[in-house]
């Protein structure tokens, strides 16, 4: 494929994105359709796509106008293209602009708001800003740029170095995060990690920097009993295991589909997990530390995720703020007296954070915090939110 032919395959994506479509779904599909593209092709309408949706309102609002092809122009204009080299109909490539289009990249805008100029829904603005304070324009700047592709080292199955060393003998060149022990950033081929020896045996695991250095704040000696309480598919059940090599972990998660494949991520990695199927009750036995990494908006990781930036809303807010403050009340419970309850969200948000963290100490005066950290984006890795509670 061409370039232009590149813009042309994005463009039918993100108009199916605008019509309310989720993006891996259109991707996926797309690719099975034209199985003529090669891996190379595959991966760069995947990034001219998610570029897009990191940058929606901006590239909109330099085009003109809306749909697909403003998003496309947005993206060509702002890795140097003329619009005449993508939008040109040669081969696979899409159509030339129309009149109306011509008109409206050549006219007069209204001045672009604070939204528009961060990439942000307008309703998002005030909380981001008054949870953020001075970060908030940088935070956002950063939103707009792709994640970088951190990898965690599994202690249990050699250092740091030798994980280096093994990724740089397949052309996998990584660097240390120094705010955690251990973490890699890499720096070249990303896309080769999933099929490298070192991640096939176990000795790496993909995972945000920030995300590892949670893990390294929770309290882990002794031996835990640890639940990890909403698992999903098990990145910071696998963490403590390799911190904490002596720990009893139990993993639960609502969604069974989405625990599942952490059965076999543990046998890979070495490490002996417990998997419930079913809620855990006291019957199971208290735990020393109850780890809850709760659904949320992922605001910390819409740079990995942007399509989530346009489809949260208000009233979507609220029904996560209710999901969070349920599994707070049902998960306190299962603490042993002198343990550690740990709330944990992606979020920048303060309404998924601070203030779910006061109305549970109110709803429940024998609680109390120990730790609170706010992990920023501007620190290196991903948004995070931590606190640790303990008993009165």
């Amino acid at each position: 494929m061409t370039p232009a032919a590149r813009y042309g395959a994005a463009i039918g994506v993100l108009d199916g994105f605008l019509t309310g479509e989720p993006a891996e779904k259109l991707l996926s599909n797309w690719s099975r359709r034209n199985r003529y593209a090669g891996s190379k092709d595959r991966a760069a309408v995947r990034d001219i796509v998610f570029d897009c949706l990191r940058n929606l309102r901006s590239f909109q609002h330099v085009a003109g106008f809306t749909g697909g092809r403003a998003l496309a122009l947005g993206h060509a204009l702002a890795h140097g293209l003329q619009h005449e080299e993508v939008f040109s109909e040669i081969g696979y490539a899409p159509k030339p602009l129309n009149e109306d289009e011509l008109t409206a990249f050549a006219g007069t805008r209204d001045p672009a708001n604070e939204g528009v100029n961060l990439d942000l829904p307008d309703w998002l603005v005030a909380p981001l800003q008054e949870t953020l304070g001075p970060d908030f324009t940088e935070t956002c700047q950063i939103m707009r740029s792709r994640a970088p592709v951190d990898l965690r080292v599994n202690l249990r199955k050699g250092s740091r170095e030798d994980a280096k060393a093994a990724l740089a003998a397949e052309d996998i060149l990584t660097e240390p995060v120094d705010f955690v022990d251990t973490a890699l950033r890499v720096l070249e081929n990303p896309r080769r990690v999933a099929n490298s020896k070192p991640y096939l045996d176990g000795r790496v695991e993909l995972q945000d920097a920030a995300s590892q250095a949670v893990v390294a704040m929770l309290p882990l000696q002794d031996g835990p009993r640890v639940l990890d309480y909403c698992a999903g598919g098990g990145g910071k059940t696998l963490a403590i295991a390799a911190l904490a090599p002596s720990a009893r972990i139990t993993a639960y998660d609502q969604s069974q589909a989405r625990l599942e494949p952490l059965r076999d991520r543990a046998k890979r990695a070495g490490v002996p997990v417990r998997l419930l199927k079913l809620h855990p009750q006291e019957k199971d036995g208290t735990f020393d530390l109850v780890l809850l990494d709760v659904p949320c908006s992922g605001s910390g990781s819409w740079r990995r995720n942007p399509e989530a930036k346009w489809r949260l809303n208000e009233q979507g807010l609220a029904g996560l703020n209710e999901t969070q403050s349920t599994i707070l009340q049902a998960a306190a419970d299962l603490v042993a007296p002198t343990g550690t309850l740990v709330y944990v969200t992606c979020s920048l948000l303060r309404a998924e954070n601070e203030d779910r963290i006061a109305e549970f100490c109110k709803d429940r005066p024998e609680w109390e915090i120990s730790h609170t950290h706010r992990f920023r984006l501007i620190d290196g890795g991903d948004g995070f939110f931590l606190t640790l509670l303990t008993r009165k």
